[in-house]
């Protein structure tokens, strides 16, 4: 059984954020999020996620069904430390258990390293395996010692030493694995007599090999991955880090991205091929992009549905869904639960909320549609507006197939427009319109002779 150790305790303080830190976002989820998505990856079955300052907030925000949480006292007089922390996830560890201790600010570790270290940690057979990475600039780091065989001999802080340790480049991540056993045979071992008065798991390095214990470590090739977060500067950092590696993904799975420094694509959206994305996209949340689609500049979709063949310039979609071939944009809005059926046509400055919208329908530019169901081969004209607010309620409007209605019409819901219905321009409708009925909702036109004149209005502008 593999378990993970997830420390996400710390207050920190150089975020300047009520939020706790672990919670701050790249890419649009989450730190510690990151680190559990990994930690599945490694096949973990049970993930400790150990809490502290701001902990019901990590809590109430990281809900998913196999993440166990464990308070750690907070207040003085209390040791804290790495060590002290994994204390906390004591009693889950069984003594036949493989131990990842992780970092909820560190979202930059991949699921593939952690199943690379535990492979490594068992076929090994070590009591403990150090994960590490070599830095051309080492400083602040704690040195890698290792002793002829490969094996670790000990973890050296810079601050203790050596001119010649100072020039080994290997690091220490502060990330392990553990044999359950000997982990906890560590944590009865680690004393907080230090100059913090804290309890650090680097001290069970030093316990093990004291004891002729196997100490191995296994070195990555990607040293941004340790990379951890503790202020803003370092938050835009990783949020570049990961941007450049979701980025390279879609395009080594055949997604063109006109310029990828310029593209804003979360972690969770997934593209198909033969797509182009262009410069200044957002896309957000679980949003699926299909084949073939064009998604322009400036274009942001939260949580969107996109079928193939869709083309979509300089627009902004919510939660909604946009089927095989549609035009949305340029300067549409789709609200949340909209659904666009096939080759429909959403124009400019064309706003669509909480509406169905079938299959060949247009509506070319400035006209709002919300709360309603329309037909397909629908036309809806300019500045049409479906009026769905009373001021109270909102109710919906039904237009049927085949329908036209004429520019600068309002519907006033609730009210039905029956399948080939036809509306006059400049009607506002209240009451239904039957099957294949032409409805005119408007004074008649009245022209006054020479009124103009009569009012000598004219003379002003001679």
């Amino acid at each position: 059984m593999t378990i993970s150790i997830i420390l996400a305790a710390g207050e920190g303080t150089r975020m300047k954020s009520s939020k706790p830190k672990v919670l701050h976002n790249i890419c649009g989820k989450p730190l510690l999020s990151y680190v559990i998505d990994a930690s599945r990856c490694a096949k973990v079955e049970n993930n400790i996620v150990i809490v502290g300052h701001g902990g019901e907030k990590v809590i109430d925000s990281i809900n998913d069904e196999d993440i166990t949480f464990e308070k750690q006292p907070i207040g003085e007089g209390v040791p804290y430390g790495t060590g002290f922390a994994v204390m906390q996830a004591r009693n889950y560890i069984k003594d036949n258990s493989c131990v990842i201790i992780l970092y909820g600010d560190t979202p930059l570790i991949s699921g593939d390293t952690l199943n690379e270290l535990v492979e490594y940690h068992n076929s090994s057979d070590n009591a403990c395996t150090v994960l590490t990475a070599e830095f051309e600039d080492p400083k602040g780091y704690g040195r890698i010692i290792r002793d002829e065989k490969g094996n670790i001999h000990s973890i050296v802080e810079e601050k203790d030493a050596t001119e010649e340790e100072k020039r080994i480049k290997e690091i220490n991540s502060g990330m392990y694995c553990f044999k359950g056993e000997y982990l906890k045979f560590a944590l009865d071992r680690i004393d907080n007599k230090n100059a913090q008065g804290e309890y650090y798991i680097t001290d069970a390095v030093k316990i093990f090999k004291d004891e002729g214990f196997k100490v191995g470590a296994y070195k990555i090739e990607d040293s941004t991955e340790i990379f951890g977060i503790n202020s803003r500067v370092q938050l835009a950092y990783a949020e570049k880090l990961m941007r450049k590696r979701i980025n390279e993904k879609h395009m080594k799975n055949g997604v063109t991205l006109i310029d990828p420094e310029s593209t804003y694509i979360g972690n969770d959206v997934k593209i198909g091929s033969d797509t182009i994305v262009y410069p200044g996209a957002i896309l957000e949340g679980n949003t699926v992009i299909g084949e073939d689609c064009i998604i322009g500049h400036n274009t942001r979709i939260v949580n969107g549905k996109i079928s193939n063949k869709v083309e979509i310039q300089i627009s902004t979609i919510l939660d909604s869904i946009v089927e095989d071939g549609t035009k949305v944009g340029p300067y549409a809005y789709l609200r949340p639960n909209s659904h666009i059926g096939k080759n429909v046509k959403i124009g400019d400055f064309v706003e669509v909320k909480n509406a169905n919208i079938g299959d060949n329908s247009k509506a070319s530019h400035l006209s709002y549609i919300g709360d309603a169901d329309v037909g397909k081969n629908v036309n809806i004209g300019c500045g049409v507006v479906f009026v769905n607010y009373n001021g109270k309620t909102k109710s919906r409007t039904t237009v049927e197939d085949n329908t036209f209605i004429g520019s600068n019409s309002n519907l006033v819901a609730p009210v039905v427009v029956k399948e080939w219905g036809y509306i006059a321009a400049g009607s506002t409708i209240t009451d239904k319109v039957d099957r294949g009925h032409l409805a005119i909702a408007r004074a008649r036109q009245v022209c006054k002779a020479d009124w103009v004149f009569k009012k000598d209005f004219t003379k002003d502008n001679k």
